[in-house]
């Protein structure tokens, strides 16, 4: 097959996981024309926006109980009361975004329109696990600005493109090595009603089959027979609609390949981060995108487009990129970046493994990209109960029929339900990093950045 057939070949299978799945049945993108009741009327009477000054960030942590991976929240506060929520990355400490209070307090939020504050600040983020904070700050901005303006955070990103943004639900393994038991897990999913799905596919679920791993853990060719079988079943059971997976394990540009290759016959929606989730090895991603007709993806663990997205993009490394709002450098970055790769031609697809305050976030940039390019955005929650609950505001459920919902109410368009927050917040720790949003004096006094950039301030 010629390079020029495979990318072709590579296209075509995006273009039709997306048409399986944001089209289907009844094949129309949104239930009813897009919004154009946006209430971009008049500003919050209750703030004074020139005299707007922030004067605290504060965050908490909920442990959603079903894995590793934490929801980090912040809040922005100000003189006026208004206030701005954010998410840190997920499984993350919010103090990450704490450590940079000193370079907030005292200025003027709405100073985002022309980036004054992410730019003092942007040399502090970083590939994971360094873009969490200035991530979640960016985010708590947007909901703060929103809210004074009286506009849903989308409308201070651009125009509104759909009013329901297609969503893939990923799937752990959940340690289950019967092929069966959880190909029906599966079943699960689709019977929520979701259209895109994703699976784990780690070497560890055949590793106590015979010859299934060579010397350093990687599948031989016939580990790579025994993962098949699970795509086989999940095959058998979800049909032909759009279908991702990740988690490979330690792989090399050749271990890569010889995955996709095996990969080809289910064809995948995409194969995700096979060498690193960075992005920085572009010239692998390339060598491994040049020789499958498996699309390839990554970039949930790379921030900022200059940093890293446009070597991905400009060498056209992969097929699509995957980055995350509170991840990648917040919802102005990362919309920069995917209008980067629509004009490359290249897909995205958000990475989103968080909670509620997230999936908002990403669901307002998701929602002002050109459809064409904009492939979904990731649920990775289904297996906790009380994640509907955690905010308020909003028709429940948020996730329906495989979509989420964009508001048009003010900012993000949601708040805290703080009973259920309460109920469920991580306390392994001391109370003012762990409590619900209590001071955060410790960070009052500069620890990172110089004294002219920033200077300490000392408490009242």
């Amino acid at each position: 097959m010629t390079q020029t057939r495979m990318s072709m070949s590579r296209r075509s299978l995006m273009q039709r996981a997306s048409a399986l799945a944001a089209f289907g049945p009844p094949f129309k993108m949104t239930e009813g024309p897009v919004s154009a009741q946006s209430q971009s009327g008049r500003v919050n009477t209750a703030s004074a926006p020139s005299k707007l000054r922030i004067t605290d960030l504060r965050g908490l942590t909920i442990d959603p109980g079903w894995t590793m991976h934490d929801f980090p929240l912040i809040r922005i506060d100000t003189n006026q009361g208004v206030y701005g929520l954010g998410e840190v990355f997920c499984g993350n400490v919010w103090t990450q975004a704490g450590i940079l209070k000193p370079f907030l307090v005292g200025r003027d939020p709405l100073q985002l329109v022309n980036e004054t504050i992410m730019a003092s600040m942007r040399h502090y983020g970083g590939d994971y696990p360094m873009g969490g904070g200035i991530s979640g700050i960016d985010v708590a901005l947007y909901d703060l600005a929103g809210k004074v303006y009286g506009v849903p955070a989308w409308r201070l990103l651009g125009n509104k493109r759909t009013d329901r943004v297609l969503l893939y639900c990923d799937t752990d393994t959940q340690g289950e090595p019967d092929t069966k038991a959880y190909a029906a897990h599966m079943m699960t999913r689709k019977k929520a009603g979701f259209r895109f799905f994703k699976t784990d596919l780690g070497g560890g679920l055949v590793r106590n089959r015979p010859g299934a791993h060579d010397s350093r853990g990687v599948c031989t060719e016939k580990g790579l027979q025994y993962l098949c079988e699970y795509l086989a079943a999940i095959r058998d059971v979800i049909g032909e609609a759009p279908l991702a997976c990740d988690h490979f394990g330690r792989c090399n540009v050749d271990d890569a390949i010889r995955y996709a290759k095996a990969f080809e016959p289910y064809n995948l929606a995409w194969a995700e981060d096979f060498i690193d989730a960075t992005g920085r090895d572009w010239r692998g991603y390339k060598k491994i995108t040049e020789s499958t007709r498996t699309p390839i993806l990554t970039g949930e663990n790379a921030f900022g487009l200059e940093e890293r997205f446009k070597d991905l993009l400009d060498n056209r490394a992969v097929d699509a990129i995957h980055p995350d709002v509170c991840n990648s450098g917040g919802m102005l970055e990362v919309k920069r970046i995917a209008d980067y790769a629509a004009v490359c031609g290249i897909n995205t697809a958000f990475h989103q493994p968080g909670g509620p305050i997230a999936a908002f976030a990403s669901a307002h940039v998701a929602a002002t990209l050109a459809p064409t390019s904009f492939l979904a955005l990731e649920f990775h929650c289904a297996e906790v109960p009380f994640w509907d609950d955690l905010v308020t505001g909003v028709p429940k459920p948020i996730v329906n029929d495989g979509y989420h919902v964009v508001p048009d109410t003010p900012g993000l368009g949601i708040e805290l339900n703080e009973p259920v927050v309460k109920e469920h917040l991580r306390r392994p720790g001391y109370a003012a990093v762990n409590g619900y949003f209590e001071p955060s004096t410790m960070f009052d006094i500069a620890l990172i950045g110089s004294y002219r950039q920033n200077p300490p301030r000392l408490p009242a």
